[in-house]
C-alpha cells in the first residue's frame, strides 16, 4: 500500500543524501524512481538534487504553477516507476500537496517528500505545513546545534555572520547563509533569551 512520507529536519541535516540513498537502493534493485527538485534551488544547478558529501542525481523541477498528478502521470505514460521523491518539498504549494496525497491514493504510487519544517522566523512553510497534516508518516533527519544538543531550528545570516531577524520567508543558500541549532540557541540568537 502506496503512502505519503514527510522528511523534515533544519539545514544540513542530511535530507538530500538520504533522498538520495533510497533513490540508489530502488535502483539497485532494477526500479526506476522520480526525482522532483524546486526550480527556483539551482545551488547544484539547475534540475539537479545534490548532497553536501558529493553524490547528486538529476530531476525534474516544480514551481507553484505546476500540477504535479499531471507531471508524474505523465511520467508514468514513458514507463514504470517504484516511487516518486521530492526535494526541498517545503516550496510545495498546498494544492501540490494534495496533488501528490492523490498520486498515492489514486495511482498506488509512494511519495517521499524532504523538506524543512521552518523557516529562519519559526513558522512552518505552508508546503511543510500541509504535509504535516496531510503525510501518512513524519520522520525526522537530525542534525546537532553547536552545544550538541538536537538542532530543530534554524537561523538565517548575512554575509558578515550577523542574524537576521526579519525578511521574505524565502533565501536560497547553504552554510554560508544559514545555520541549524536547537531551540534554546535560536531564541538566543533572535534576541528572545538572554545570552548566558
Amino acid at each position: 500500500m502506496a503512502k505519503l512520507y514527510f522528511n523534515y529536519s533544519t539545514m544540513n541535516a542530511g535530507k538530500s543524501t538520504v533522498l538520495l540513498q533510497a533513490s540508489h537502493n530502488y535502483r539497485e534493485h532494477g526500479m526506476d524512481t522520480y526525482l522532483l527538485t524546486a526550480r527556483l534551488d539551482k545551488r547544484a544547478g539547475a534540475g539537479r538534487i545534490a548532497s553536501r558529501i558529493g553524490i547528486g542525481s538529476d530531476a525534474d523541477t516544480f514551481d507553484a504553477g505546476d500540477d504535479l498528478l499531471d507531471m508524474i502521470a505523465t511520467r508514468l505514460d514513458k514507463g514504470t516507476i517504484a516511487c516518486v521523491f521530492v526535494d526541498e518539498a517545503q516550496f510545495l504549494t498546498p494544492d501540490q500537496v494534495w496533488q501528490l496525497a492523490r498520486v498515492v491514493d489514486d495511482l498506488d504510487l509512494p511519495v517521499l517528500c524532504y523538506g524543512l519544517r521552518v523557516d529562519f522566523r519559526g513558522e512552518l512553510f505552508p508546503g511543510s505545513a500541509t504535509l504535516l497534516a496531510l503525510a501518512d508518516e513524519m520522520r525526522e533527519v537530525r542534525t546537532i546545534c553547536r552545544c550538541g544538543k538536537k538542532a530543530t531550528m534554524v537561523v538565517r545570516m548575512d554575509d558578515s555572520g550577523q542574524v537576521i531577524r526579519e525578511g521574505a520567508q524565502v533565501q536560497i543558500g547553504g552554510n554560508e547563509t544559514y545555520l541549524s541549532l536547537c531551540r534554546r540557541h535560536w531564541r538566543e540568537a533572535m534576541g528572545d533569551r538572554p545570552a548566558p
